[in-house]
């Protein structure tokens, strides 16, 4: 059923896929953003810090984000409790109100992501990311099933699949968009370029909005075969370097989008080395050496040995200048 002729664009009533950009279209404008991932800081006792965590939001607020997803893997989703990750997506929702969108990062077992679905609806969450699922064990049709149980659970919320398999191929996406209208997006994260452009075109380059989850470093060429947003853990450090990014690719000045990349290239070798070990704790490190969150992560990240804190906390400093 099509929605009916009075429908506001921001309605979520479920529809025929014909109108599905319709019925999401503030959801699908919000991840045509820099996507950011916020971190999750800790405090001494190991407990989340929840006042750093409001005050790390309302900085990225100020800075001009416009869309965070609390529970991503920069903010160590695998290491939070359930209750964890529900305060932090309601902190979240709290501090931001109107200002930006929230996208809630589920995951785990089908009753679990589903419960914390729910939870992100129910607190004012329009839309959720359903982390890779992490099961030794997935079947292309398990994939689609796994994400069909989710997005049906809640209609009325944009549902983004966060795609790591290489292996899997854009038809299975095209399934289940045909089946999901309230699937809206993928958080693309195969560190292939090549490949990201012929599964955007397999699964439908237009029904989904493409978001390069592979943050920065894979902007430019992601941009430039179908993506219109990107996911950033740096810009917890520096807000300005990921828009400015975001405002060369929108504008097609892929040189100025280059030279941003030039300044965080080494910031992101290092978060990627040893197959991103030191992902989140760089970026921890980074606020650390500013002042902003303790650099404490939990197993099995690691927080960094003293030559690289030096490192990351010379390249903060230039950046803040």
């Amino acid at each position: 059923m099509t929605a009916p002729a009075d429908t506001t664009p921001t309605d979520n009533t479920p529809t025929a896929s014909g109108a599905y950009a319709y019925a999401f279209a503030a959801q699908r404008a919000a991840l045509a953003e820099v996507v950011a991932i916020p971190v999750t800081p800790f405090a001494a006792d190991g407990s989340v810090d929840e006042e750093t965590f409001e005050a790390l939001l309302r900085r990225l607020l100020d800075g001009g984000v416009r869309t965070l997803t609390p529970n991503g893997n920069t903010g160590e989703f695998y290491a939070l409790t359930l209750q964890e990750r529900f305060r932090a997506a309601e902190l979240t929702l709290d501090v931001v109100g109107g200002r930006a969108a929230v996208l809630v990062g589920v995951g785990h077992d089908v009753p679990t992501a589903v419960d914390a679905a729910r939870h992100a609806r129910d607190h004012g969450a329009r839309m959720v990311m359903v982390h890779q699922p992490v099961h030794p064990y997935v079947s292309e049709a398990g994939w689609v099933d796994y994400h069909r149980a989710i997005a049906d659970a809640v209609p009325e919320l944009g549902v983004v699949p966060y795609v790591k398999n290489a292996a899997l191929p854009g038809a299975r996406l095209a399934e289940l968009g045909a089946a999901c209208p309230n699937v809206i997006g993928v958080k693309y994260a195969v560190p292939d370029a090549a490949r990201f452009a012929a599964f955007a075109r397999d699964a439908g380059l237009d029904r989904f909005v493409w978001v390069a989850g592979l943050a920065e470093p894979y902007a430019p060429s992601y941009f430039s075969a179908g993506a219109t947003g990107f996911t950033s853990g740096l810009v917890n450090v520096v807000p300005g370097i990921s828009l400015s990014m975001i405002e060369a690719l929108r504008s097609g000045d892929y040189p100025a989008a280059m030279k941003v990349w030039e300044r965080i290239r080494r910031f992101e070798e290092l978060r990627g080395a040893d197959a991103s070990a030191n992902n989140v704790t760089v970026v921890k490190e980074a606020l650390a050496s500013l002042g902003l969150c303790r650099r404490a992560v939990r197993p099995p990240s690691k927080e960094l040995p003293e030559p690289q804190r030096a490192e990351v906390a010379a390249i903060a400093a230039g950046w803040s200048m």
